[in-house]
């Protein structure tokens, strides 16, 4: 290790990113006690724009572009993300240096507070679900056609009747007692990414990154490896609906399996296309989990996967 002994952390200011990075600097206060892990926050593109919902906005880099910049020229040494929102590019010379071990990545149901349902299916028929993710409106349309599904951001304090909101941002808000119920895959395919937190370096920083290797959750880097080489392969992003759910199968032969099932869906939820596969990964099973999230995207391309996409561009 260099003399240097502060390493300066780069955060949003949002409230949910600042749980998020300060979880991080605990996390290295405890193994490196002897450094400094001040961190210094900053307003991000998807943070100004709060009257348009995330898809209309078209860029892609929305909650990373000025953070990144920060890393480039040097104002910070390491960047905390929600994995989710990371391009799966990266600026050149920018790897991630670890990604931590994943929250529960699914997405859940909060009932408004004084109505005595639990669950979607209990609610009245046109019943208003607030959500500002396409992915979450395509498969809930698919699967609740009795209701009627509004873009947060058109009315945020609107007559919603539940909100439709990742677990893991709830877990770290401390909001558990909030939900009414968590999707289950057979309903909602969560997110690439989600629950997931990845912090960013320089990839010449081999200092940093040797300090970040103690935040390395080997299992969540095998999930989102293949859940985010099926979106880059798809060119997908927050403006198209797909959704991904990963797991690891334990077979009779002792090899470690790797199983993930992505899906891409029409806006209005009339049409979702569907892919599995199941591969075998070992302890270093990088190439293996980016093959695999390869060829779920093929499969996703031979049943339609890109008459979906075109159409989307047209939108």
């Amino acid at each position: 290790m260099s003399n240097n002994e502060t390493f300066t952390i780069g955060s949003r200011k949002s409230q949910l990113a600042l749980i998020q990075t300060r979880q991080v600097q605990t996390a290295l206060q405890l193994s490196y006690p002897d450094f400094e892990f001040p961190i210094i926050s900053m307003t991000t593109i998807g943070d100004q724009i709060l009257n348009k919902p995330l898809f209309q906005i078209g860029e892609k880099s929305l909650f990373t572009k000025e953070l990144e910049i920060a890393l480039q020229n040097k104002s910070v040494d390491l960047v905390v993300h929600s994995l989710k929102d990371l391009p799966t590019t990266l600026p050149d010379g920018m790897i991630i240096g670890a990604i931590m071990k994943r929250e529960n990545p699914k997405d859940a149901v909060v009932i408004k507070q004084g109505l005595k349902f639990r669950l979607l299916d209990e609610l009245p028929e046109g019943s208003i679900i607030g959500t500002s993710s396409v992915r979450r409106t395509a498969q809930l349309k698919k699967a609740f056609p009795n209701l009627v599904f509004q873009d947060i951001l058109d009315d945020p304090n609107g007559p919603y009747s539940a909100l439709i909101l990742a677990v893991a941002g709830l877990t770290r808000l401390d909001l558990n007692n909030r939900i009414s119920q968590i999707l289950p895959p057979s309903i909602m395919h969560h997110a690439v990414g989600q629950g997931a937190l990845a912090v960013e370096c320089r990839a010449d920083d081999v200092q940093i990154i040797q300090i970040l290797s103690v935040l390395e959750d080997k299992d969540t880097r095998l999930c989102c490896t293949a859940e985010r080489s099926m979106l880059r392969a798809l060119e997908g992003g927050c403006s198209v609906p797909i959704g991904v759910h990963t797991e690891f199968i334990e077979s009779h032969d002792c090899k470690r399996k790797l199983k993930l099932v992505g899906l891409i869906a029409r806006l209005d939820g009339s049409e979702i296309i569907q892919a599995e596969v199941t591969k075998i990964v070992d302890e270093d099973g990088i190439d293996a989990a980016d093959e695999l999230g390869k060829e779920v995207a093929s499969i996703l391309v031979e049943k339609g996967a890109n008459d979906i996409l075109e159409e989307l561009k047209k939108n």
